[in-house]
């Protein structure tokens, strides 16, 4: 079979219509949400086709964390932070084709299929996580994005349009490629271009009788500059703005953002009308897929990598705090060819469960010797009372760690000031992000100090409480350590290093 997974950076939930049946955000959750709806018909078009997972949540965070996730079909956050696939790993475009390295030719004689990426995600090349390109048959880079260190030609100060806030930091390059590459039209976006690639790829390797198509779409995730008459949509002034307004947002509390209203309902739109963009191309790419009759024998799998803050929590941008319904609970949408069409399901489904779906979908063995964190969705795509798992883990490396049955929701802190013992699993060093401080490497780990974690340990009901708003943790205490002995238990289950129990005080 023919496998395609498609993945849109930072995508929330509530902005894709097959969640929200065009309701207004301020009826998705009503915490300084704006009354306006976010209409993503092709998104709808997939639900129509495919199989709706409503329970569906990331693994480890932020991007690449979750990469490594669905590379591996293992959580990375247990072990380590953001950082490039290790020797060890066996990668998914390498089960999928074996190493790369060898003729077209010969991999099709020997009954091997292709694999291919194509991506204006520049994290994938940038060092401290640039290798995950390398296990693919081909690959297509779309140039340009955020910091993406591309196009250097010399232009007088003041002579290209870039935020003045931005001027002195790494987005600066992003707003001088753009200058440089030219954009009037939405075609001209990385996302109109990445998925236009796919949509070419599709035409000329359709012929094959299977492939593994990973597409990866750096939008909506910020820079936040949309083309204006997507942004006037939702706000009607479009970018006659205070100049500073238009660098969007910082991942930081509103109050310590110090934004006033308007300012928010502004990244708001800005945020909203890069998601209607991707939906556009997202069309444009499903119209190929029917031209090209290949949904009959195709697999595909529509995920984000995480949400973000748009004003829930009193907040904007991911990271800060615990992953809240706003970035942890993510849209996740399968098309199979026969099974599953129009439906929705409600067992819980992870990132970590594209690997071996993947690998199953396409007939692959999966690696014997690799315990995985990831379940088969085939058998749930073709029978609703098919089962994966109780509960599910997420979490960013050194910070809090979820559990949730998908009505019971635990945010677990670190109980020690220091947020210790935590060691950093492998070789590698954290080259960009911030906050590690890693010691010397003993031939397994590194001792890792970090920065204390600011939230409390939180816990809701997800039921009464979709948005995770109220914290029931003093309030339940019978519940809470429910919670924390079954996180113990995942914990133990995924293998997790033991200092993780005793750092957040359930050993």
């Amino acid at each position: 079979m023919k496998t395609i997974v498609l993945l849109c950076d930072t995508l929330r939930r509530d902005h894709c219509s097959p969640y929200t049946q065009g309701k207004p955000l301020s009826q998705c959750w009503g915490d300084g949400a704006p009354d306006w709806s976010v209409e993503t018909p092709n998104m709808q078009r997939l639900a129509d086709r495919g199989t709706t997972f409503t329970n569906a949540w990331c693994g480890s965070t932020p991007c690449m964390p979750a990469r490594r996730d669905i590379y591996t079909g293992k959580y990375e956050f247990l072990r380590r932070g953001w950082g490039p696939l290790t020797d060890e790993e066996r990668d998914l475009p390498r089960q999928v084709s074996g190493e790369p390295n060898e003729s077209i030719t010969k991999m099709m004689d020997e009954g091997r299929s292709i694999s291919q990426l194509i991506t204006d995600h520049f994290h994938l090349w940038e060092q401290g996580a640039g290798n995950y390109h390398m296990g693919y048959t081909g690959h297509e880079f779309i140039r340009g994005i955020e910091s993406d260190a591309y196009r250097t030609d010399y232009l007088e100060a003041g002579s290209f349009d870039c935020p003045s806030p931005q001027l002195m930091s790494k987005n600066e390059r992003h707003y001088r490629n753009m200058h440089l590459l030219g954009r009037s039209e939405s075609k001209d976006w990385s996302a109109a271009k990445t998925l236009e690639a796919a949509s070419t790829w599709l035409k000329r390797n359709h012929q094959y009788e299977d492939f593994y198509l990973h597409i990866d779409c750096f939008p909506p995730h910020e820079p936040l500059d949309p083309p204006e008459d997507l942004l006037k949509q939702f706000y009607p002034k479009g970018y006659d703005v205070p100049d500073d307004w238009r660098a969007g947002w910082g991942y930081a509390t509103i109050e310590d953002l110090g934004f006033e209203p308007q300012r928010v309902k502004f990244c708001q739109a800005l945020y909203a009308a890069n998601v209607v963009l991707v939906d556009q191309w997202l069309g444009k790419f499903l119209d190929t897929m029917d031209e090209l009759n290949l949904w009959d024998d195709t697999l595909m799998v529509f995920c984000t990598d995480h949400g973000t803050y748009n004003g829930d929590h009193g907040r904007l941008g991911k990271l800060q705090t615990h992953q809240h319904d706003a970035v942890g609970h993510i849209p996740f949408i399968v098309c199979h060819p026969t099974d599953g069409h129009g439906q929705t399901r409600d067992q819980l489904v992870q990132l970590v469960d594209i690997y071996p779906t993947v690998l199953r979908a396409m007939g692959k063995d999966l690696p014997a010797d690799v315990k995985l964190d990831g379940v088969d969705l085939l058998p749930v795509l073709a029978d609703e009372n098919a089962k994966t798992r109780d509960y599910l883990l997420a979490g960013q490396f050194g910070k809090s760690i979820t559990i949730t049955d998908g009505q019971w929701i635990l945010h677990q802190s670190p109980v020690s000031e220091d947020n210790q013992p935590l060691n950093w699993y492998g070789y590698h060093l954290s080259r960009f992000m911030g906050g590690y401080d890693l010691g010397e490497y003993d031939g397994v780990s590194r001792s890792c100090q970090t920065d204390s974690w600011p939230a409390p340990t939180w816990l809701s009901n997800k039921q009464s409480d979709i948005n995770e708003l109220d914290n029931l943790a003093m309030q339940m205490p019978e519940q809470l350590q429910k919670m924390q002995q079954v996180l113990r238990q995942k914990l133990i289950d995924s293998d997790a290093p033991a200092e993780q129990l005793q750092r957040l005080g359930i050993a």
